[in-house]
């Protein structure tokens, strides 16, 4: 291994300093050359260096540059940006703000019905045309993510988002519920930019002790934004029969959420930026080494197929999300048969839910970047997910609203708490693919899974009662918890990740040389692979 030695003057200076150019033969029959793959910045490679791909390797990965390369020793770098914090804050509030617009018609469905005069299936839809609109636009949104990156995918989901909250203030008659579901689509459209992007964000920003935690914070504004959406609906639009005081309350509801999408929409243009100037972590360093492909993006989604362990989480994943996107999709109606005229109670229980997983999800994401037991917690929390949906469907109709509270703050702290868990064990078991495409699959099977058991456990409900609906669901947690246990924790990004260099400090931020050399390049080449998969 031939390690390149950056002077230490240039940099402090962070001046760019060139290195002598390699030339690589390319004339070597096992190496192929592609104009759109090259090497990254953060990775350079001492002009001594022979370019023989291992033995390990398909003769495929490495890039091949033709013509001589200049590289700088401060390419070699890996450092964390200040500005990460600013970034992830700013998609967990518009994530917040889209996740609200989701729940604010299911959290006070029966006013909604008696405001546009339709039914509570129609209503539902409200909250489904999310999970509906999602499974179509997920690959193009992927394929858009990959090709235009972070900062153009945050702009056209916080615009979105923002265009949708205006339109729904053109709905505020009650003949006008097609304008309403109008406005849901385009939000609805909006998350499609967004569900997939908090365990990008936490790789392509975040050092290797924070991922984790960073994709919670991600993930925690989603889980707020449905808490809000449980608390704020009741509060502001009252139960009456008069539809002009209906519509005022209703309108000062979408005007509100209309300025703070608007507001949020601006920070996003200013805070965000495609990705810092250095790799925060090795992994990261490694996955820039290759330059994704328009071919190889249809190749990634092949190879994430074929591996098992990923199959079983995406179905696992979308058996316990789906579950809690019909539970909080019907809770308002499950509470009103039991505690008649308890609207606002309903909506207390479910950001109860909603809480009790936020705290879950950090604490996971804290404790993954601590054990990096990935497997294992995510069973556990599988598991007692069960438990509490057994204990919740069980005391729902005891006629005391505080046993509800407990039960249903117990299951969410366990349900929603897993949803950060899912996505980075999803990017373990995958690395070095795309975190937007394996993100964007378990988002998927969720949306899948949502609907199926919305439609389910609603008709269920209406024919058998609430007990039969949540057994229901029950019986479908208990596949996933059995599933879960078939997964093998192959830690593909902790591989990456361990034997890291000597750790330096400049500036008060954490940075790391990073040795480089091709045996680097092979071995992140026998992470890429899928069992019986082919090389890229």
């Amino acid at each position: 291994m031939v390690n390149e030695e950056p002077n230490p003057e240039e940099e402090r200076n962070d001046s760019p300093a060139q290195e002598p150019a390699f030339q690589v033969d390319a004339s070597h029959p096992s190496v192929s050359i592609h104009p759109s793959v090259s090497i990254h910045p953060s990775v350079s490679i001492h002009p001594s260096v022979s370019a023989q791909p291992s033995s390990s390797a398909h003769p495929s990965t490495f890039a091949q540059p033709s013509q001589p390369s200049t590289l700088c020793p401060e390419d070699s770098v890996i450092k964390v940006s200040k500005r990460r914090w600013a970034v992830v804050l700013v998609f967990s509030c518009y994530s917040m703000c889209n996740a609200f617009q989701w729940i604010q018609y299911g959290s006070i469905n029966n006013i909604f019905m008696t405001f546009y005069g339709v039914s509570a299936f129609a209503i539902d839809w409200l909250s489904m045309c999310y999970m509906l609109t999602y499974i179509p636009l997920l690959l193009p949104v992927a394929w858009l993510l990959e090709k235009f990156g972070l900062r153009t995918i945050a702009i056209t989901g916080s615009a979105l988002n923002c265009l949708g909250a205006w339109v729904k203030l053109g709905s505020l008659q009650p003949h006008l519920f097609p304008v309403t579901m109008l406005g849901q689509v385009i939000c609805s459209v909006a998350q499609v930019f967004i569900l997939g992007m908090p365990s990008r964000i936490a790789s392509v920003w975040f050092g290797a002790n924070e991922v984790s935690t960073a994709c919670s914070v991600a993930v925690f504004g989603n889980q707020l934004g449905i808490a809000i959406g449980f608390l704020v609906p009741p509060v502001l639009v009252p139960n009456t029969e008069d539809k002009d005081q209906l519509a005022y309350h209703i309108s000062i509801m979408f005007y509100i959420i209309g300025g703070v999408a608007t507001l949020l929409f601006i920070l996003v243009i200013i805070v965000f930026k495609e990705k810092p100037k250095y790799a925060p972590s090795r992994a990261q360093s490694l996955s820039y080494a290759l330059a994704a492909t328009d071919s190889s993006y249809l190749s990634s989604i092949a190879r994430l197929f074929k591996n098992l362990n990923f199959v079983l989480l995406v179905i696992t994943y979308g058996l316990n999300a789906g579950a809690f996107y019909a539970l909080s999709t019907l809770l308002n109606r499950m509470v009103i048969l039991h505690y008649p005229g308890e609207e606002v109670n309903a909506g207390r229980i479910g950001l109860t839910i909603v809480i009790a997983g936020m705290i879950g999800a950090m604490i996971s994401g804290i404790w993954l970047d601590r054990s990096k037991t990935y497997k294992e917690t995510t069973l556990v929390v599988y598991i007692m997910t069960l438990v509490g949906m057994v204990v919740y469907t069980f005391t729902l109709d005891l006629k005391h609203l505080w046993i509800v509270f407990v039960t249903a703050g117990t299951l969410g702290f366990f349900m929603t708490g897993y949803l950060p868990l899912g996505f980075e064990f999803a990017v373990e078991l995958t690395y070095p693919e795309s975190e937007g495409v394996s993100s964007g699959l378990l988002n998927v099977s969720a949306q899948v899974f949502g609907i199926i058991f919305t439609i389910s456990q609603g008709q269920i409900i209406d024919h058998y009662g609430t007990m039969p609906g949540n057994i229901f669901l029950c019986v479908f947690l208990a596949l996933g918890a059995v599933l879960t246990a078939f997964i093998k924790a192959d830690l593909r990004r902790q591989k990456a990740n361990k034997d890291l260099p000597e750790t330096v400090t400049e500036d008060g931020d954490e940075a790391i040389r990073l040795p480089v050399s091709l045996h680097g390049q092979a071995k992140k080449q026998e992470l890429m692979a899928v069992e019986g998969g082919p090389g890229v």
